[in-house]
């Protein structure tokens, strides 16, 4: 099915800066955060993105994803009537096997100490090497999306 996104998810437990390629500044919000149906409202540095997301399957590591850019003050505007709560976040990119790369957030604010690193597979059974920083697998587990994050925040668990 096209429109498809497989990823998996892990905690972070060490130092993955010395590896990083490229960071980005993201503040998002949710104009709906029911399982079924995600929308989110995102700018991603000097970009914006309106994106949907589908629910997950049995393992939680894919789902339908649809994403469109959408211009700054559009995101901003649809920011102004999100659902309360937004998620402020720094994403560092880290080089992963061939053409894979670990997209690692740091969250600020209420979500401040919590940092999750994703890596976006081309099949669910795609094999990758896990690096020494990398902590324990959370994929599929709900309260570490970013939907949820934003209801019941790191800092409340």
């Amino acid at each position: 099915m096209a429109n498809r996104e497989i990823e998996r998810k892990f905690l972070v437990k060490g130092d993955y800066k010395k590896y990083v390629t490229k960071e980005t500044k993201i503040v998002q919000g949710f104009l709906s955060t029911v399982p079924e149906r995600t929308v989110r409202v995102r700018v991603k540095g000097d970009k914006g993105f309106l994106t949907i997301k589908g629910i997950g399957n049995e393992s939680g590591a894919s789902r339908f994803e649809w994403e469109k850019e959408i211009s700054v003050e559009d995101a901003n505007a649809l920011l102004a009537i999100s659902e309360p709560g937004t998620i402020d976040k720094t994403r560092f990119i880290v080089k992963a096997d061939g053409d894979l790369v670990f997209e690692v957030d740091e969250f600020y604010g209420e979500n401040d100490g919590l940092t999750v690193a994703e890596i976006e597979l081309p099949s669910e059974d795609t094999e990758f090497s896990k690096p020494e920083w990398l902590g324990e697998e959370v994929t599929g587990q709900v309260k570490y999306y970013n939907s949820m994050l934003m209801k019941n925040p790191y800092k409340n668990w």
